[in-house]
C-alpha cells in the first residue's frame, strides 16, 4: 500500500492483466475437485475426471471452428461493411440484423461467442454483440424446431417466441446507452482488437 492507502501502481497493472473469468472458473474447478478428492477419494473423483476429459476433447474442435468461422468472417467481409450494418452509427436497423443473424444461426456456444468476438474486434458495436447473442439464445429457430417444439408443441413456441422478440433489440438498445462506457469503452475507429 503507498501513504495515501492505494495500491501501486505494478500491482493494479498486473491485476488489469488477470483474465478474471478464467480465474474465478479454474479457482471453482479445482477447490471443487479438491473437496471431491478429500471428502470422496480418487475412486469417486476419477470417473469425473475422466468424463471432463471426455467432454474438454469433444469440445476443443468445436471452439476451434468457432474460431476459424470467426477468422474467416473477417477475410470475407470487411471492416467498413461490418461497421456499417452492425457497428455503432448503424442505429435500430443494425439491432435487428444482428438479432436476426442470430436467431438464424444454426450453430453452439462454441460458434456462437468466438464469432461475435470476431464481429466486435471487426466493428461491430457491443449493442449489435448482446443482441446477436440475445437473437441467438432467446430466438433460435434451430432450438425452437428441434427441442421446443415437440416438447410444447407450437403454440407455445410461437407465443414464447412472439413475447421475446423485442428482447435482443431491448438489450442491444442498453447495451449502447453511454452509462455503460466506463464499464465496457467503444472501440474507436479502426481499432482492431483481434
Amino acid at each position: 500500500m503507498t501513504s495515501d492507502g492505494s495500491l501501486p501502481r505494478r500491482v493494479l497493472a498486473v491485476l488489469k492483466k488477470i483474465d478474471w473469468g478464467f480465474a474465478i472458473v479454474a479457482t471453482l474447478s479445482l477447490g471443487s475437485a479438491s473437496y471431491v478428492l478429500w471428502k470422496e477419494g480418487w475412486a469417486v473423483a476419477q470417473p469425473i475426471l475422466a468424463e471432463d476429459f471426455h467432454l474438454l476433447v469433444s469440445i476443443l474442435p468445436k471452439v476451434a471452428l468457432g474460431c476459424l468461422i470467426g477468422a474467416l468472417i473477417r477475410l470475407l467481409i470487411s471492416r467498413a461493411t461490418i461497421e456499417k450494418y452492425i457497428g455503432e452509427g448503424s442505429g435500430l436497423a443494425g439491432l435487428a440484423l444482428a438479432a436476426l443473424i442470430g436467431m438464424l444461426f444454426p450453430a453452439g456456444p462454441f460458434t456462437i461467442f468466438p464469432l461475435a468476438v470476431v464481429l466486435m474486434a471487426s466493428g461491430a458495436d457491443r449493442g449489435a454483440a448482446i443482441a446477436f447473442i440475445s437473437g441467438w439464445l432467446l430466438l433460435g429457430i434451430n432450438r425452437a424446431i428441434i427441442w421446443e417444439m415437440p416438447f410444447f408443441g407450437p403454440d407455445f413456441v410461437l407465443f414464447r417466441f412472439v413475447i421475446s422478440a423485442p428482447m435482443p433489440m431491448l438489450l442491444g438498445l442498453l447495451a449502447r446507452l453511454p452509462l455503460f462506457d466506463r464499464l465496457m469503452p467503444p472501440a474507436s475507429k479502426g481499432e482492431d482488437k483481434a
